[in-house]
Parts: structure tokens; C-alpha cells; sequence
């Protein structure tokens, strides 16, 4: 009886510590309702061994066996009913509830003596194995979804747990299991709550990782096109110098402003206005590579930077394919709209040692070719 109660004791100790945690996981705003179905489970859980404290074992007791076994029941429903939410199979509830309630109307029979206990004994089993086994194989067809490893493990625990059910009638027949039984049972319960804990965190953790990653892209991204911003231009520039810098290595900066923008915005609307960024932005990635730097500076001024180009010669190519791409139809929403772009280039080390200076030798060889009638780029002369 000693043994009994000690395992009992921490059995319920530690449910309750994981019902704990689970519930303040799921208090967190945006956190997978699964988590919160799975702290109400453990705490049944809990409730049971409590119950199993107060009142003894299973096996001196009918009504003792038929309120763990209510309990019990209840901490399967909420247990795999917060594996359809975590993993968002909420489709299979319906059918799984007239389950549970087969389960409770064979715990019924019981009570009424309809069934004897070995009977009832070998059902119950039989009907916790199989909630248990559904959840393995739904944990091992969505292990994807989460983390592969935890998964997969709260798979194996489950098919396990499955198996150990199957032996529950033995607690009547052989009155040495019940000791191993509960101890096995508690092991595996701990392993299998672990691990949904840890699936939980995991979901934490790739909230972070994505919150960080979009804070990223915000900060050296162009929220419109995708573009680098202004901002990681800078920092792009200092690494493309050192490929500048290599023997018979030139770089080339081209400042593009669009030309005939604004009375597409104003006549069309900035939906309209955005969508032509976009298709602009997206020829200039098309037709630069993949180690030429793509900014959007303003409202529709770009900046391309072109590294590792062997001649002045080279960058008038590339200055020229890109004015070809600006100038080409755009089509949005079956409508046809015509632009053209004013291109300022100026070159590294020629026409400057940084960025500042490059910028403006190229925005002032732009605004030549703005005075000459648009649609053009010049080589800034200095």
C-alpha cells in the first residue's frame, strides 16, 4: 500500500506541475488552443491519481474503478481533442465524440451490472488503446507540421501507451501487475505529456523565429516590391566593394527615376500605381545577377549596383538592357500603361570611393538626361 500511494504521490505531483504549464502556455496570446485541451487533460489526469489516493485501488472497489475510469475517460476526450486543434484537424471531432460515448455508456453498463468486471475490463482497454492509437497515427502522418523528432516521438509514445492498455484487465486477474501497471502507465503518461509540452514550445520557438525573420525583412526590405531597402543598400555596398576591389574589377551604380509614374497614379489610382512597381521591380531582378544589388530608394526611383564588370563598357550594357525592360508595355488589369525611365550611372573608383558619392555623380548624370527629354541614361562625366 506504501508503494501504491508513493507512486500516487508523484504521479499526481507532476501531472499537476505539467497541467500548470501547459495552462500558462496557453494563456499566451496567439498560442495553438491545443494546448489548452491538453492542460485540462493532464489535470483530469491528476484528479485521477488523487481520486486513486482518497479512495485506494481499482481493484477493491467498484464505484473506486468506475470514477477513475469516468475520470480517465475524460482525459482522453480533451487529450486527443486537443491533438485535432494543435495539429487543425477539428474535423475529426464529431465522430470521435459518439466514441467517447460509447466509452461512457460501457462505464455505464458497469455500474448497472450488465457487464461483470473482467468484461468491462478488457472493453475499456480496449477502448483506451484506441484513442491512443489514433493519436499515434495522426502525431505520425502530421509530424511535419511541428517539429519531425517530437512528433514522431509522442507517435511511439502513444503506440506504446496503446499497447500497455491492452493489458489493463491484468490489474483483476493477476494482483501483482497493479504496482508495474501504474508504474509503466505513469512513465508513459509523463513521456507523452513531455513531449506535447515540447511540441508547444516548438511552436513558440518558430513564432519567434518568423517574428524575427519578418522584423528582418522589414528593416532591409522594401515592403511593396522586396526589394533591399535604402538602409541594407549600405550595408550590401561595403560587401560588394570587396569584390570591386579585386584586380581588373569595376562596379557600377545606376539610378533609376522613373519617368510618366505619377500620372499613372493619379489618373489609374495607387492600387494600380503599386502593381507597376512591383512589375518593375520584378524586371529588374529578371535581368540583373544574382550578385548586382536591386534597391528601391524613393517612390519610384531604383538603384542597381552591378559588381564584378571589366569595363565602363560593360556597365553601359547593363544600364541599357535596363532601360529597355522600363520602357516596355505594362500591362494591369488587361489595361496597357507606358513609361520610360531616366538612368544616372556612375562608376567605382572613377567617380567615387563611397556610396554618397556615387549616388549623387549618378543622380546629377539622371537629371541631365531628364533636361535632354527623358527616357535615356548618360554616364556621369565628371
Amino acid at each position: 500500500m506504501a508503494l501504491f500511494d508513493t507512486i500516487h504521490t508523484i504521479g499526481s505531483t507532476v501531472y499537476f506541475v505539467l497541467a500548470v504549464l501547459l495552462a500558462w502556455l496557453s494563456r499566451t496570446p496567439r498560442t495553438n488552443p491545443g494546448a489548452g485541451f491538453w492542460a485540462l487533460a493532464i489535470f483530469l489526469g491528476f484528479c485521477g491519481r488523487i481520486a486513486l489516493l482518497a479512495l485506494g485501488p481499482i481493484t477493491n472497489s467498484q464505484s473506486t474503478e468506475i470514477i477513475y475510469a469516468g475520470i480517465i475517460a475524460l482525459e482522453k476526450y480533451f487529450l486527443l481533442l486537443g491533438a485535432f486543434k494543435f495539429l487543425n484537424r477539428e474535423h475529426y471531432s464529431r465522430p470521435f465524440s459518439l466514441f467517447i460515448l460509447a466509452g461512457v455508456m460501457w462505464i455505464v453498463c458497469y455500474w448497472l451490472n450488465i457487464i461483470d468486471r473482467i468484461q468491462f475490463a478488457v472493453g475499456y482497454g480496449i477502448f483506451n488503446s484506441s484513442i491512443l492509437l489514433l493519436f499515434a497515427i495522426i502525431a505520425y502522418r502530421e509530424r511535419h507540421l511541428v517539429s519531425h523528432p517530437i512528433l514522431l516521438a509522442t507517435a511511439i509514445i502513444c503506440f506504446l501507451f496503446a499497447g500497455h492498455w491492452l493489458t489493463y484487465p491484468a490489474l483483476h486477474l493477476y494482483t501483482g501487475w497493479a504496482v508495474p501497471g501504474f508504474i509503466i502507465g505513469t512513465t508513459l503518461v509523463l513521456l507523452l505529456y513531455l513531449t506535447l509540452t515540447s511540441a508547444v514550445l516548438m511552436q513558440f520557438q518558430k513564432r519567434l523565429l518568423d517574428a524575427e525573420q519578418n522584423a528582418l525583412d522589414m528593416a532591409y526590405h522594401d515592403p511593396l516590391t522586396g526589394l533591399n531597402n535604402k538602409r541594407y543598400m549600405n550595408t550590401l555596398f561595403e560587401q560588394a566593394l570587396v569584390l570591386a576591389m579585386r584586380p581588373h574589377q569595376l562596379l557600377a551604380l545606376i539610378y533609376i527615376d522613373l519617368d510618366n509614374f505619377k500620372p499613372i497614379n493619379d489618373t489609374a489610382g495607387h492600387s494600380v500605381g503599386d502593381e507597376v512597381l512591383k512589375i518593375i521591380a520584378k524586371r529588374l531582378l529578371d535581368h540583373t545577377r544574382s550578385t548586382d544589388i536591386c534597391a528601391r530608394v524613393g517612390g519610384d526611383e531604383f538603384v542597381v549596383i552591378a559588381t564584378q564588370l571589366e569595363s565602363a563598357e560593360h556597365a553601359k550594357q547593363i544600364a541599357n538592357k535596363i532601360l529597355e525592360q522600363c520602357c516596355a508595355d505594362i500591362i494591369v488589369d488587361q489595361h496597357i500603361y507606358h513609361l520610360g525611365a531616366s538612368l544616372g550611372v556612375s562608376i567605382y573608383p572613377s567617380h567615387g570611393n563611397d556610396l554618397t558619392q556615387l549616388l549623387q555623380h549618378a543622380d546629377e548624370a539622371m537629371y541631365k538626361v531628364k533636361k535632354n527629354g527623358k527616357s535615356g541614361f548618360q554616364v556621369f562625366a565628371g
